[in-house]
């Protein structure tokens, strides 16, 4: 079995070459845990932009998945969910693909489906990142596989902290990882446009409000990454009798909180739907 060091760049490989693999290469490379001569990318032959996006990184842009996995120790398939059957299928018997890491970030994939398109000696790891990755401040969890490695969790987290923040889950609760984390970067724009839109309807330009509302929602969240409790914090806020404790009463009164736990919900339904029909069709 290929072992490998966290501690030590390594040969990573990404079949897709999306925005997200691009902000995991340069995550990778900020973070010294790869050479940009030793990433390459499989792009789709239309997709000039991402190529050439790989290529000022100083990695190797291909059009061809096969050399991704041979030149590569670790392989990031990146793909939509509807590709990755046919994107693995392509190298499902290429002697490279044994003894390898695959790390497959498609929503709604299962470790059992990727390990029935790859080599049985293959190690597989699926991770839910979010999109703020693109920005190093990702919210991503991760499962292992039937043959993954604690070796092969510690590599996956130390190369997902590079863009954020990874934590290891089972498998059964990624669906609700996809819908907080994964989907909660919708809900919390949402919240910070309305937030803006209040501040427009109370006299502030527009410009104004959302850099405000956009500040306080990343300071509030600053805060909270310090240690303590949201409800606590909440009070700290609110005075007696406050501007603060009469806006709180007026979102609890149109159920600010079930609706945000609503969505979340949903969002779960969802994928779980999502999941039947993918898992149905490998």
């Amino acid at each position: 079995m290929l072992k490998l060091s966290i501690k030590e760049a390594m040969k990573i490989g990404f079949i897709g070459g999306g925005r997200l693999a691009f902000a995991l290469a340069n995550g990778f490379i900020s973070a010294g845990l790869a050479k940009p001569d030793e990433i390459t990318a499989s792009c789709h032959p239309a997709d000039v932009m991402s190529a050439d996006a790989f290529k000022k990184l100083g990695a190797t842009a291909l059009f061809d998945n096969k050399p991704v996995v041979e030149r590569s120790e670790v392989i990031i398939v990146s793909v939509k969910p509807d590709v990755v059957g046919k994107a693995l299928m392509e190298v499902k018997n290429l002697q490279a693909s044994n003894n390898k890491l695959f790390i497959s970030v498609a929503m709604g994939v299962s470790t059992a489906s990727i390990e029935k398109m790859l080599p049985s000696a293959a190690r597989v790891i699926r991770v839910m990142p979010n999109t703020p990755a693109l920005v190093k401040q990702g919210a991503a969890a991760l499962c292992r596989g039937t043959l993954t490695t604690d070796q092969d969790v510690q590599l996956a987290t130390k190369l997902f902290q590079a863009v954020g923040s990874c934590e290891e889950v089972p498998e059964y609760q990624m669906d609700a990882v996809t819908a907080l984390s994964g989907s909660g970067p919708a809900y919390v724009y949402m919240l910070i446009e309305s937030l803006a839109d209040g501040g427009v309807r109370c006299g502030l330009p527009r410009d104004l409000a959302l850099r405000l509302a956009t500040q306080t929602t990343l300071g509030a969240a600053a805060m909270l990454k310090e240690g303590g409790h949201p409800a606590a914090m909440k009070d700290n806020v609110t005075s007696p009798a406050g501007s603060t404790a009469e806006g709180t009463y007026h979102l609890e009164k149109n159920g600010f909180r079930a609706a945000i736990i609503g969505a979340v919900k949903a969002a779960e339904e969802r994928c779980k739907q999502v999941n039947k029909q993918l898992s149905e069709n490998f």
